[in-house]
């Protein structure tokens, strides 16, 4: 009778390699973590780019915004842009010592004046005048929003009043009459024209004025304009405290007179 027997470290080995051949089959637990990794690593990698694509577009956006307000302001657009003036008389006519009717000195009124007819605004700088009593200004008209507005140099503030489109130019128009006046093949004899303002409140929210406006009255002290005819109680001859701003963005020469009650 034969008796068989086995090699115990023999026996021992073969174990030890089927051990390492199960530990190398996944369990169903450690399948499913693997996925769920997976699936988390995909999911910050898709958000991480969108995230990324939502910085650019905005630092797209924001960058045509400051280039739009902001250097263009800076580049100078000469094709736009005009220092000219015109002659005008006070009155049309004055009365001598010799009691003759006499025509009235001619003045001149100069501007330097910048025209943006794709934002439909015009921006006009009076600089000091040659006559004393007419203030340097800056002006700027919108006609998207409708909106005038002078800044006062003598006096650092700004006032606001809806346009008044019967007296100012649109801006094409506008270009087209500046264009001929510095070329010199248009030359009126302007006429003053007078209007007067008073001062009725002041404007909290420059913003809501647009970029043009806000950009020029910003840190000073902004305060609404009404006509003078529409506003009830104010007699003809009441004392008020007035300051004049010459200026013309028409035919002929305004006198804005701006005073406070």
């Amino acid at each position: 009778m034969v008796k068989l027997a086995f090699n115990s470290a023999l026996g021992q080995k073969e174990l030890k390699q089927g051990e390492k051949d199960e530990a190398l089959i996944p369990q169903e637990g450690d399948v499913e973590e693997i996925v769920r990794v997976r699936q988390q690593s995909r999911a910050w990698y898709w958000c991480m780019c969108l995230g990324l694509a939502l910085m650019l577009s905005g630092v797209v956006v924001g960058g045509a915004y400051l280039y739009r307000h902001n250097i263009l302001e800076l580049v100078p657009q000469e094709e736009h842009t005009y220092f000219c003036g015109v002659h005008y008389r006070e009155e049309e006519y004055m009365i001598r010592d010799s009691e003759e009717e006499q025509p009235s000195m001619l003045k001149r009124l100069d501007e330097r004046i910048r025209i943006l007819e794709e934002d439909e605004v015009e921006l006009i700088s009076v600089p000091v005048p040659e006559f004393s009593d007419s203030d340097p200004a800056d002006i700027v008209h919108d006609f998207l929003r409708r909106v005038t507005a002078y800044l006062d140099l003598s006096l650092n503030k700004c006032y606001v009043i809806p346009l008044n489109t019967s007296i100012v130019m649109r801006p094409k128009n506008f270009a087209d009459l500046v264009a001929n006046l510095q070329a010199g093949t248009y030359l009126p004899q302007s006429y003053l024209v007078h209007e007067q303002m008073i001062v009725t409140e002041k404007v909290e929210h420059l913003e809501q004025l647009g970029y043009f406006i806000y950009n020029m009255c910003k840190d000073r002290e902004t305060y609404r304009l009404q006509r003078r005819e529409n506003i009830l109680g104010i007699q003809k001859r009441e004392a008020l405290d007035c300051h004049k701003i010459r200026h013309f963005e028409n035919e002929f020469v305004v006198e804005t007179l701006i005073c406070e009650q």
